[in-house]
């Protein structure tokens, strides 16, 4: 099946499941983090579509005094992420998504990922911009990350059919598992 037939689907079947989804628990994320990273950086999104919520996840891991982070979509389908706090203002990028201001660069150890679908190699397919996978590459050359995936348990998948440029997640984390 091809990945716009995909996220077609699973974009309609989120939008007809999102009221009826747990919020994922906190202190799971929080412990997979930890393990990972005893000062972690953490990246997140603005959800949107139906997109996991992990805004209450950013606010508190902030309250913990942990550095949050936003990205800022730039030309040619990159993205870079700037520090954030939930006192500050965002701005409104070309797809309608809230952004930080582009005040202090970071670039995150721990990097939470939206995604369309996903299987059981933790592929995923995101909106088919393919921002998320240049920004993992590009974190790659700089430094060791852990990446997570937010998603519903119904996004999962048989096969994820794959490019050069599709890269595979850490972690996927629904409502009630976690893959690794």
């Amino acid at each position: 099946m091809l990945k716009s037939n995909i996220r077609k689907r699973i974009i309609k079947l989120r939008k007809k499941k999102y009221k009826s989804f747990k919020i994922i628990n906190f202190t799971k994320i929080k412990n997979i983090i930890l393990k990972y990273k005893k000062k972690p950086i953490i990246g997140g999104y603005y959800p949107v579509s139906y997109e996991i919520d992990c805004l209450k996840i950013l606010k508190k891991f902030e309250n913990e005094k942990i550095n949050i982070s936003l990205p800022v979509i730039k030309k040619n389908n990159e993205m870079e992420f700037f520090k954030y706090s939930f006192k500050n203002p965002l701005s409104i990028n070309k797809y309608g998504i809230p952004e930080p201001f582009k005040k202090k660069m970071i670039f995150p150890n721990i990097l939470f990922v939206p995604l369309v679908a996903f299987d059981n190699n933790l592929y995923r397919i995101g909106y088919g911009g393919g921002y998320y996978d240049r920004y993992i590459a590009k974190l790659e050359k700089k430094k060791n990350f852990l990446s997570i995936g937010f998603a519903f348990s119904f996004q999962k998948i048989d096969k994820i059919p794959l490019n050069n440029f599709d890269k595979k997640l850490d972690v996927v984390i629904t409502e009630n598992k976690i893959y690794k």
